[in-house]
């Protein structure tokens, strides 16, 4: 059952709004006009969705009451079962329209992928991962920065940490947090036995600067060489850039870049993420609980998806989904499930508020 009251007073804002952007005061106030805008069509689309049931809902009131009059009895049953059905489909919509939205949903999103359990295998698939998610970030033309790299001695990743930009880059990726499990041969094995190695991803929204404030004597900044790859001048440059933020203990370490500036204002980046991730767990219980269970220990038995190389098979445990699109989904074509996990997501708040609604009218 919709919340009629909800969404009448919903309608009546919206008269509100486009009322107040008519007036010559406010017309003339770029922010308040601003934000009424951005209010608008964040209620344009319920507003829109209740006043189609309800034109449906009237459709449906008139031929059912033409079903008493022989002349227009056949036309009404054959028009009633359609619009019963675009009804249902619509209230579904509303629905839908109506669940809370997370405000990190359009947010920049810091990505976050180590190796697990399995040495240089596990460091291997870290990277194959991260190749993963730059293919599928530009097929939907975000733009991909990398903040800090720690590559494995044999190849592969120890830690890669990248920035994500574009439109609702965290709404799609926040579910691919957790630990990622792989099965296949690797390149070392000279047998040819299937080895079971993990890396673990983490989703983390950017922050913006005015969300958390960071006082400097917080901070101990530590200067070094930078190492890795690069040649004789990355490795002399006093540029790689570890900040330590003493009240928390989270140390985040950049040496990208040959500019120590650029290595400390990425770090910074990496850091304030980080900051504002755990600020979230404190205020929001439920969050809480969900951003602790991201990455675990990296134990193969905290899995959130399984990638089977010789059945060219994906499992995702969190929803029971079995996809043989291996190939394609390590080469970046993650929508489907992506869709699956948001739809099921979707159906957990939708249980959620039904139930709640079902208690406040017992």
């Amino acid at each position: 059952m919709l919340p009629r009251d909800k969404l009448e007073a919903l309608e009546r804002r919206s008269i509100e709004i486009e009322e107040a952007l008519c007036h010559p005061e406010v017309a003339n106030d770029y922010q308040k006009v601003q934000k009424l805008n951005k209010e608008r069509s964040e209620l344009l689309p319920v507003v829109e969705a209740y006043q189609q049931v309800r034109k449906i809902e009237s459709q449906l009131e008139e031929d059912r009451a033409a079903l008493q009059d022989p002349d227009l009895r056949e036309l009404a049953e054959a028009e009633i079962p359609s619009l019963e059905e675009q009804l249902t489909a619509l209230e579904q919509r509303v629905e839908l329209l109506l669940l809370p939205v997370d405000p990190n949903d359009q947010r920049n999103t810091i990505l976050e992928i180590r190796g697990g359990e399995g040495g240089e295998e596990a460091a291997l698939f870290a990277a194959d991962l991260f190749r993963m998610y730059v293919r599928f970030a530009e097929s939907r033309r975000w733009k991909v920065e990398v903040l800090s790299l720690s590559e494995a001695s044999a190849g592969g990743y120890k830690e890669v940490i990248a920035l994500v930009t574009g439109h609702h880059v965290y709404s799609h990726l926040r579910y691919e947090a957790g630990v990622h499990r792989v099965q296949r041969v690797p390149v070392t094995e000279a047998q040819g036995r299937i080895h079971t190695s993990t890396a673990t991803v983490a989703v983390l929204p950017e922050a913006e600067d005015v969300e958390i404030q960071i006082d400097d004597k917080d901070l101990r900044f530590d200067i070094a060489a930078s190492g890795g790859p690069g040649g004789q001048g990355v490795n002399t440059t006093n540029s790689a850039v570890q900040i330590t933020h003493l009240p928390t203990g989270l140390i985040v370490k950049c040496q990208d870049e040959r500019s120590q500036i650029k290595n400390k204002a990425k770090a910074m980046k990496i850091l304030r993420s980080r900051l504002l991730d755990m600020e979230q767990q404190k205020r929001d219980a439920e969050v809480s609980a969900e951003r602790r269970g991201m990455v675990g220990t990296g134990e193969r038995a905290q899995k959130v998806r399984t990638y089977n190389y010789p059945q060219n098979r994906v499992t995702d445990h969190r929803i029971g989904l079995t996809l043989h699109k291996l190939d394609k989904m390590m080469d970046g074509d993650l929508t489907e499930v992506i869709v699956a996990l948001r739809t099921h997501r979707q159906a957990e708040l939708l249980r959620s508020s039904s139930s709640a609604t079902r208690a406040e009218s017992s």
